[in-house]
């Protein structure tokens, strides 16, 4: 690792507290006052946290530094009533409400009271100058779960509440109903103070309005922990800011946040595979989270996305540990189940999953081993296809390539060559107006990688990831379509059909309490919802991938889950042990048995 004056002088970045406003309406310090006292009574219970080997000030780091993204200004969205009224929309209550996690106030990381996953970006020079309010990577990848009144909260896990589309709908709601109502705009205006005030609250509410009605536009809402990242961000470039809307296509492969542990340490990353190098990923992904950007030559691919910044969160989940099962509140684990079902795991499921110590990769350029994961074809786990079915992995022409159309030889292209020129062209520019031109920077920052270069891998394949923490990470499959690991271990057939998205936590059949009833309904009869595949059963076919469990055994089998890893606070090493266990050398490696296609 270069020290840390290369990059950053650490993730946290410090902020003072913003000066008190005179006049013109309340302070920051009364609306804090405020947004406090309308804080809900489960908001406001214990916390358990468990040994992710992160300090607070780490949590704190992942959950308030901005990766960039710009969505609104931070005086409208501090100053923004809720569509009716009904209190501020930055309030716990609201963010409660909408599935955002809310923490106790850091003055120095957090003064705003922003709920976990918002965060201030600050803008100095440039087009896009100014104090904003955008998204980072812990709304979506901040995960907590609730047994007997009990709070957990998963670091680096999925947030299986938070309803990204029903947020950023509230959002568009709460900015028309001011722009309807003039007593509304008239107490808004006065807690923004600053002169060009309705100027940016017209820009602001404009752009909400044309991402909720057209972007973002969906068949059917994807529910709470759900997002089709890739399908949005194909339509906010190639559609929106490229200027040719017969480029939207709708948005209809949602899939849940993976789990972010080991990531940082994986040869692989994303649903598909796809993906290997962090630094091209993290920043793909800040495009779709509202980082401001300009597609323009004349402007030069301007962009607000923080790199520095985004390194700074890579390596902080490179220090994330896997979460250890809580036996003080979901209940001590029996040994002998444990030791049966680790011999069950190792003949039915390591094949694709790996358990500490895992399987690496061979030395990339920087000299360092990555976990390898086995990339299992679509045919034969016979999970829901909508997204390697999506626009964004269909190799056949279908978008307009419009002033681009010479660079990439015809005016019709495949989405991909077209989305992956506009991102190569704005990171390319934030580098360099970052300082970040380095080659041996760039490798370190891209695990062995620079920017343009990709190692070779299969097509319309799944990731299957190591399972220690698997425990934690309820809904399962891609898409979120199986409760818990119980229905997991079931022929597919026998899965639960409809189910309710909550946190409520069932140790014994580990994943969410199906008996609970609270929160919104899942229902896998909906296309992108499909709960087939992965299944356990004695009938051959696609999606078979073992056979009938007995309930002895796949009793046993989550008990082995639910004790991996075996060490509270065991962080993986970034670059392998000092002796990895290479994947090429392991006869029972799915992808050595089964080689690319």
């Amino acid at each position: 690792m270069p020290p840390p004056s290369r990059l950053t002088a650490g993730p946290v970045r410090r902020m003072r507290r913003p000066p008190r406003k005179r006049g013109g309406g309340p302070g920051w310090g009364l609306l804090l006052a405020i947004l406090l006292a309308g804080t809900p009574a489960a908001a406001q219970s214990p916390i358990t946290y468990l040994n992710q080997a992160w300090s607070p000030a780490d949590r704190a780091a992942f959950y308030w530094t901005s990766q960039g993204s710009a969505l609104l200004s931070r005086d409208l969205y501090l100053a923004l009533e809720t569509a009716d009224g009904s209190g501020p929309f930055n309030g716990p209550a609201n963010s409660d409400r909408l599935g955002l996690l809310t923490d106790t106030p850091d003055a120095v990381a957090n003064p705003d009271a922003l709920p976990i996953g918002l965060a201030r970006t600050s803008i100095a020079t440039g087009r896009f100058a100014g104090d904003w309010v955008g998204l980072t990577c812990a709304a979506c990848h901040t995960g907590e779960i609730t047994h007997r009144g009990r709070r957990i909260r998963i670091d680096g896990g999925p947030a299986t509440r938070f309803d990204f589309m029903a947020w950023i709908g509230a959002l568009d709601a709460a900015l028309q109903a001011t722009l309807a109502d003039p007593a509304k705009q008239a107490r808004l205006l006065a807690r923004m103070t600053a002169p060009d005030a309705p100027q940016r609250l017209a820009r602001d509410a404009a752009f909400l309005r044309h991402y909720v009605s057209r972007t973002a536009a969906v068949v059917a809402p994807p529910g709470p922990g759900r997002m089709d990242a890739l399908g949005l961000i194909h339509n906010l470039l190639v559609a929106d800011r490229l200027g040719i809307p017969e480029n939207w296509r709708p948005a209809r492969a949602p899939v849940k946040p993976p789990f972010l542990w080991n990531a940082p340490q994986s040869a692989q990353v994303q649903w598909s595979g796809v993906m290997a190098n962090p630094l091209v990923r993290n920043f793909g992904q800040s495009l779709g989270v509202f980082v401001q950007l300009d597609l323009t030559e004349a402007g030069g691919f301007e962009s607000t996305a923080d790199l520095r910044a985004q390194h700074a969160l890579e390596r902080l989940l490179g220090r994330l540990a896997p979460p250890s099962w809580p036996a003080e509140i979901l209940g001590p684990l029996d040994p002998e189940k444990v030791r049966r079902g680790a011999a069950l795991f190792a003949w039915h499921c390591q094949e694709c999953h790996a358990a500490w110590p895992y399987r690496w990769s061979a030395p990339r350029a920087d000299g360092r081993h990555y976990i390898e994961n086995a990339l299992v074809p679509l045919g034969i786990v016979g999970t829901d296809a909508s997204q390697l079915d999506g626009i964004t992995f269909d190799t056949r022409p279908g978008v307009l390539a419009g002033r681009f159309a010479a660079r990439l030889g015809a005016p019709v292209v495949p989405s991909g060559a077209l989305t992956g020129l506009l991102t190569h062209e704005l990171l390319e520019a934030a580098l360099r107006r970052q300082g970040l031109t380095d080659p041996v920077l760039l490798r370190e920052m891209g695990n062995g990688l620079l920017p343009g270069e990709r190692p070779a891998g299969p097509r319309r394949h799944y990731r299957a990831s190591p399972r220690d923490g698997a425990w934690a990470t309820a809904p399962f499959l891609h898409n979120g379509s199986v409760p818990n690991l119980y229905e997991l271990l079931l022929p597919a057939a026998q899965r639960s059909r409809r189910f309710h998205l909550n946190r409520s936590f069932d140790p014994v059949r580990v994943g969410l309490d199906t008996a609970d009833t609270s929160g919104v309904v899942f229902d896998t009869t909906l296309p992108g919802n499909s709960n087939a595949g992965h299944s356990f059963e004695n009938t051959p076919g696609r999606g078979v991938i073992g056979r009938l469990l007995s309930e002895p055994e796949r009793l046993a089998l989550l008990e082995y889950l639910k004790s991996i890893p075996e060490i509270a606070g065991r962080v993986t090493p970034h670059g392998g042990p000092p002796d990895p266990a290479l994947a090429a050398r392991d006869r029972s490696f799915f992808n050595t048995r089964h080689p690319w296609d």
